[in-house]
């Protein structure tokens, strides 16, 4: 395959790979935001979410400060250069996954406020605030691409990923025929193919490669939010919950996310590194079979590995 398709080939794969941090918050939200949890102390709330996340952020962040080390022999292992690691990975995360943890964080810690507006709000004051975060944080960044439009920030105060954490309650309300949603399905996925192509095509590219392969961008929002709706029509009868096997495995990894999250880059970067023995990467495989090949590799290995960090019990409460 010449380069321009291995390009296309990734750029596809990530389109539809970019769907599944908002899919994850959405569900975060639906399960969290229940008006019926609105009476949980805000104490207890923190400290049962948070202890987990903070056992697996501190031991995560040690074995990744050790893979370091391990990936670049010509650094000394000295005092200094560990301390200068804690520091670092304590407040910027100790791999480039680790931004997820600060995700959570921030989300845990405005729950208890979000509680009470979707259990006291009505239908108009959530969809209000919902569409105070789409203007900002997907409307005004096409202005200023496309028309070069200064937009002051601060005229949007709702901002990140709170949107979609409310939009995984309030969309349990909104019914919507599976048709519609399965054109804004694809409608988000072909934005974004076709928008990464407009950012890099050489006699228009206007220069933000990675714009919509952001994940608040519209075209990410609206496959997004068509997906999350597809699935919930699903509910328990998703294909293969009546299969013994597949529906055991599936548990297993519904309760292992984080552990599998946090550890998978370990696993990626030795496939590509020839630790196992071989190299699996674009050079040595056509990428369209290559990425979902190391993509199931990587997450069976790190599940099966998990899995045994929990039959250790130092290891069972330090994992996430």
């Amino acid at each position: 395959m010449p380069p321009i398709g291995f390009w296309w080939t990734a750029v596809a794969y990530k389109s539809i790979a970019l769907v599944c941090v908002p899919l994850f918050v959405m569900l975060s939200g639906a399960l969290l935001l229940q008006p019926a949890k609105l009476n949980e102390p805000i104490r207890v709330f923190l400290k049962k979410r948070l202890s987990r996340l903070g056992l697996a952020f501190v031991f995560w962040s040690a074995v990744y400060l050790a893979w370091g080390f391990y990936l670049h022999p010509g650094v000394p292992v000295t005092l200094s250069n560990v301390w200068q690691g804690i520091i670092r990975d304590l407040f910027s995360g100790a791999y480039y996954q680790f931004w997820f943890i600060y995700l959570i964080v921030g989300l845990y810690l405005i729950t208890p406020v979000l509680r009470v507006i979707i259990a006291y709000g009505s239908d108009k004051l959530i969809r209000y605030l919902l569409a105070l975060w789409f203007v900002g944080i997907a409307l005004v960044p096409i202005l200023v691409l496309v028309r070069g439009i200064q937009v002051n920030s601060n005229v949007f105060v709702i901002s990140g990923w709170t949107g979609y954490y409310v939009l995984g309650t309030y969309l349990q309300r909104v019914k919507i025929c599976t048709s519609i949603l399965i054109s804004l399905l694809i409608a988000g996925f072909g934005t974004t193919m076709f928008g990464v192509w407009l950012m890099t095509y050489p006699l228009i590219s206007l220069g933000q490669a990675n714009f919509f392969f952001d994940y608040l961008t519209i075209n990410v929002i609206v496959g997004s939010v068509a997906l999350f709706m597809i699935l919930m029509k699903f509910n328990r009868d998703w294909p293969g919950s009546n299969h013994p096997f597949i529906s055991k495995v599936a548990q297993a990894i519904s309760k292992n996310t984080l552990p599998i999250f946090l550890f998978h880059v370990i696993i990626l970067e030795s496939f590509e590194r020839g630790f196992f023995g071989f190299t699996l990467n674009y050079t040595t495989l056509n990428p369209i079979i290559e990425i979902p090949s190391i993509a199931t590799l990587t997450l069976f290995i790190t599940l099966g590995l998990v899995l045994f960090m929990r039959r250790v019990p130092v290891l069972k409460k330090l994992i996430g």
